[in-house]
């Protein structure tokens, strides 16, 4: 509200899909997930891709946001599917408010390009579909944004829902982390084998 910087966050997540393999000029972030304190509350900002991840949008939980935002440049031919789902799943799961917002147009080059896999040369990603809306935690969510034209969206956002469904829920509590740390604390290593307990019928 006053304009000066707080802090800075880098995409964790880089996408090798399609069009979008960002791996060739970005490199992951090492900025963790930070929760930037405000006047308008506490909020995260979960850089586009970072959505495909579960466990970005609950790092941002465990931090203490209220609102985490998702800034995103994302195609109809990619993602559109997904669009309405990820950001009001990840308001449930993690009980905060999601700002998922998407830019809208085509975007040209000069000159075409492949992304080896297989499709012609072309000279754009396709058209972004815009559509960027507001979930809240109690899974309900406002209504989004045109397909193909730009757009401001106002709605209001009660951060007392957050506490109201946590202490109904009481996600946080019942959550097992420990189970989960040690999980991961596995998967990470060569050596990991997954827990599969095999039907004796199956040859």
């Amino acid at each position: 509200n006053n304009g000066n910087v707080i802090g800075k966050h880098r995409k964790n997540h880089i996408p090798r899909v399609g069009d979008f393999n960002e791996s060739t000029y970005y490199m992951e972030g090492n900025t963790g997930h930070p929760v930037f304190e405000t006047v308008y509350g506490k909020i995260g900002i979960n850089i586009c891709y970072g959505r495909h991840h579960p466990l970005n949008w609950m790092a941002f939980g465990l931090n203490g946001a209220e609102i985490v935002f998702n800034p995103s440049a994302t195609v109809g031919s990619l993602s559109e599917p997904m669009w309405p789902i990820e950001g009001r799943n990840a308001a449930i799961a993690n009980t905060y408010f999601v700002g998922s917002i998407n830019r809208v147009g085509t975007e040209s080059f000069p000159n075409e390009f492949t992304s080896g896999d297989g499709k012609p040369a072309h000279k754009d990603f396709g058209p972004f579909y815009g559509s960027s809306y507001m979930a809240a935690p109690d899974s309900s969510r406002c209504p989004g944004l045109a397909r193909h034209r730009d757009g401001v969206l106002i709605t209001d956002c009660d951060l007392n829902l957050v506490q109201q469904v946590k202490d109904t829920w009481c996600l946080r509590m019942t959550a097992r982390y420990e189970m989960y740390a040690e999980l991961l604390n596995k998967y990470i290593r060569h050596d990991f084998e997954p827990q599969v307990i095999k039907d004796p019928s199956l040859k």
